[in-house]
């Protein structure tokens, strides 16, 4: 097949996780398929001489749309009257519509694939085979934003919220395939046929975040996007009510915060017990130096790939039963699990003072991850449901 790919975003470097999905799907489609990329770009910081480089190898053509900021204030107004949720506007703009137009007309591709619906405005009407990889449920997303947010900002997460429950619906019958990371976010999804939305997980590539032999520098390593405010919650949620409580036991423990562009309210956190790091060339640096994984989502949606790389580390991992929901890990046995600030400390202070329950936990949660998350296995997938819209 020739398959045209449709991104929000340039799928490298690969520090959030729309990238990293994209980047190795395209990556295990490209085997037996013909690529052709199409990327918008809203960050004038990312080298696209760099993407380029990576993304060659898998890609029989590499196209970069760059979308300015008058383009995008003009994309929100459109979209704020229209009706339409605001990522939608904030990604759509007449001029990288006829560029896309263009692409398709000179490459003819027998199907196309766009990634998240923040693109489905741009090829929804096409007279061809096309699938759409939802990812995440946004609507739920965000209603989840809206119920901790202020008293200020809660009526703007509520109008999108909405708008994003209509649009979801409304694009799915324009679509012949149509995927999402996990059965709980399935599960939401506000269309009778929701079933036929296949499960398309995440992997991890076990090759390259493997254990390692590291000096334990912190006691507790937490990592992400930091400017992605799921992560700066849980951020605020870890320095603001779970470590004081493992302080009282453990005044000594560190806690690391490893991830690129961190949001100001994450800096703030930064003291002698809890170092914000910021960008790292080599995120692996940040679990073989840590002793314990944590990642305390209150808020978001889809499968937390960092729960992924940690575990196939061999780190002992904690997390909530919104993040476990997706993952699908044992809990007390290949995961621990914390329902409050009371929990979490709980489960840190036992794998920080049982060095047995550590290792149990760690080893089980390796042999989850290299058993059930495999980017080959779960692309096939999604490359079998392509084959038959043709």
């Amino acid at each position: 097949m020739k398959i045209f790919v449709l991104l929000p975003r340039i799928p490298y470097p690969l520090e959030k996780g729309d990238k990293l999905r994209a980047f190795n799907q395209i990556k295990q489609l490209a085997k037996h398929n013909e690529i052709i990329l199409c990327a918008l770009n809203d960050d004038p910081k990312v080298s696209e001489q760099d993407a380029f480089h990576a993304l060659q190898p898998y890609c029989q053509s590499i196209n970069f749309i760059r979308i300015t900021k008058p383009q995008i204030l003009l994309g929100l107004i459109r979209a704020f009257f229209k009706g339409l949720p605001l990522q939608c506007g904030y990604f759509y703009n007449r001029k990288a519509a006829k560029k896309i137009d263009a692409l398709i007309a000179k490459h003819k591709p027998d199907l196309l694939f766009g990634q998240l619906l923040r693109v489905a405005e741009y090829i929804r009407y096409k007279k061809l085979p096309k699938a759409i990889d939802y990812q995440d449920i946004f609507s739920y997303g965000m209603k989840r934003r809206a119920d901790i947010a202020s008293t200020i900002i809660r009526p703007i997460f509520n109008m999108e919220y909405r708008r994003l429950k209509r649009y979801e619906a409304a694009i799915f019958d324009d679509f012949d395939v149509r995927s999402i990371i996990c059965e709980p976010d399935r599960a939401l999804f506000p269309h009778e046929r929701r079933n036929e939305i296949l499960i398309i997980p995440n992997g991890v590539d076990h090759d390259y975040f493997k254990p390692q032999e590291s000096e334990k520098k912190y006691d507790l390593v937490f990592t992400g996007n930091m400017s992605y405010p799921p992560n700066v919650n849980a951020v605020e949620y870890l320095s603001d009510e779970i470590m004081p409580i493992v302080w009282k036991s453990l005044p000594e423990t560190k806690l690391y915060i490893a991830g690129a562009t961190p949001d100001p309210k994450v800096k703030h956190v930064a003291s002698d017990r809890i170092i914000v790091s910021g960008w790292l060339d080599d995120i692996r640096d940040a679990y073989a130096q840590s002793r314990v994984f944590i990642a305390p989502m209150r808020i978001g949606t889809g499968l937390q790939n960092k729960l992924l790389e940690a575990m196939s580390m061999h780190l002992p991992a904690i997390t909530s039963p919104l993040a476990n929901a997706s993952l699908g890990a044992k809990p007390n046995e290949e995961i621990l699990i914390g329902s409050n600030a009371e929990e979490m400390a709980q489960h840190i202070i036992t794998l920080l003072t049982d060095a047995q329950k550590a290792e149990h936990i760690a080893q089980a949660g390796f042999d989850f991850t290299n058993r059930v998350y495999d980017w080959g296995k779960a692309t096939e997938i999604l490359e079998n449901a392509m084959s038959q819209a043709l």
